[in-house]
């Protein structure tokens, strides 16, 4: 029925995912959206085509969620691209196309210089807390001379 098999499909849009992921994105965000052009080579489709089997509306920016169409992630501006999220894509293809059997992967993100320092810094926090458990729980002898010391009433 299709000229590419479902395998394809997954696998461009797992490629197409990995392409539009931004490091620099916040986490939430860089569960991979797709672009137009990545869900046109995914499904096989023209770019007309996929722009017909989006849920857009001119007088509406983020239309309700429609199942007979390929619905776009939000957008806060009428000039934002259109993206879209790949289980979305998978669900389109799959329900709306009859592409059977169709599988999303997406992959995490290499590691950034930012990801690498904060997994440092728990590290570092981990050693500390263990540091501080070994001790027994009690508070370092200075801070409980000098505690005693503040007996006084605050002003």
């Amino acid at each position: 029925m299709f000229p590419r098999s479902v395998e394809s499909v997954a696998s461009s849009v797992q490629q197409a995912a990995e392409i539009s992921m931004d490091p620099a994105q916040p986490s939430a965000q860089a569960e991979a959206l797709v672009g137009i052009d990545d869900v046109q080579k995914s499904l096989n489709r023209s770019r007309a085509s996929v722009y017909r089997y989006t849920n857009t509306d001119v007088r509406n920016l983020n239309p309700p969620f429609n199942p007979r169409k390929l619905n776009p992630e939000y957008r806060s501006d009428q000039k934002d691209p259109l993206m879209f999220h790949p289980n979305e894509v998978a669900r389109f293809a799959k329900d709306v196309l009859r592409i059977k059997e169709v599988t999303v992967e997406v992959l995490n993100a290499p590691s950034t210089a930012t990801q690498q320092i904060l997994g440092s810094i728990l590290e570092e926090l981990r050693l500390i807390r263990s540091q501080l458990e070994s001790r027994g729980g009690q508070p370092p002898s200075d801070l409980s001379a000098r505690l005693d010391q503040q007996d006084r009433p605050a002003a």
